[in-house]
């Protein structure tokens, strides 16, 4: 079974804290912030406290930080 299986899925409103969140709206998944797919809630490892994003894995959050800024762009 996956996430689009699930009838009754809704997307979770989370606050993102150092090394842990906090779920505000309850919800069986969040967005990924670069690519838009879901993931679900017990799958959630990525994420940034400072933007408040969650992210599908881990080239996903590198892209977050290379966008924001933080990172240097790709080489061409």
């Amino acid at each position: 079974m996956n996430i689009h299986d699930i009838p009754s899925a809704n997307e979770a409103r989370i606050r993102f804290l150092d090394a842990d969140f906090r779920v505000v709206t309850p919800g069986t998944f969040v967005r990924c912030a670069i690519t838009g797919k879901p993931i679900p809630i017990d799958e959630l490892k990525y994420w940034s406290v400072a933007r408040q994003e969650a992210y599908v894995d881990v080239h996903a959050s590198l892209e977050a930080e290379r966008q924001a800024g933080a990172l240097p762009s790709k080489p061409s």
